[in-house]
């Protein structure tokens, strides 16, 4: 049975940090598939659309690595996708005291469901989607902390 991880986000943008936590996770699993979720309490920056070719188009040598966007439960996704693991970047302490109970409570909604949590690496552990946001947003230069270039911010 392929060991399948799911590595769920908004993903608005992905980052270099996301781009690590994929690669990393291409060697510990069979397959990885990047879960674009729709995030009702948060309005996007970039459509999601955009950010699924974008993404798509890093990966496109690599038939371990997927895109899909997804609606729900992340733990019901997962089972949806057959994934056993979820795969989650962690950069502070204060990220894993977010993450676990979120991993709790995947686990209570599919028993089988195991989150594997993946530190950042150092060099990208400074990086958050919404520093990055904010950044472009107000015209600054992010080619170094996205591996591919956005699109002109919306005026």
């Amino acid at each position: 049975m392929p060991r399948i991880a799911l590595f769920p986000g908004s993903f608005d943008p992905f980052t270099n940090g996301h781009l690590d936590i994929v690669w990393r996770g291409v060697k510990l699993f069979d397959e990885v598939v990047v879960a674009i979720g729709t995030n009702s309490s948060k309005q996007r920056y970039l459509p999601v659309e955009q950010m699924v070719a974008l993404i798509a188009g890093l990966f496109e040598d690599e038939p371990r690595v997927s895109v899909r966007t997804f609606k729900g439960l992340t733990a019901e996704f997962a089972r949806e996708v057959g994934a056993s693991y979820l795969l989650r970047g962690l950069r502070t302490s204060p990220d894993f005291e977010y993450e676990k109970p979120i991993a709790y409570g995947n686990q209570l909604v599919n028993v089988d469901l195991e989150t594997v949590f993946l530190l950042t690496s150092p060099a990208l552990s400074a990086v958050s989607s919404t520093i990055i946001r904010d950044i472009h947003r107000f015209g600054g230069n992010v080619d170094a902390l996205v591996p591919f270039p956005l699109p002109p911010p919306a005026r």
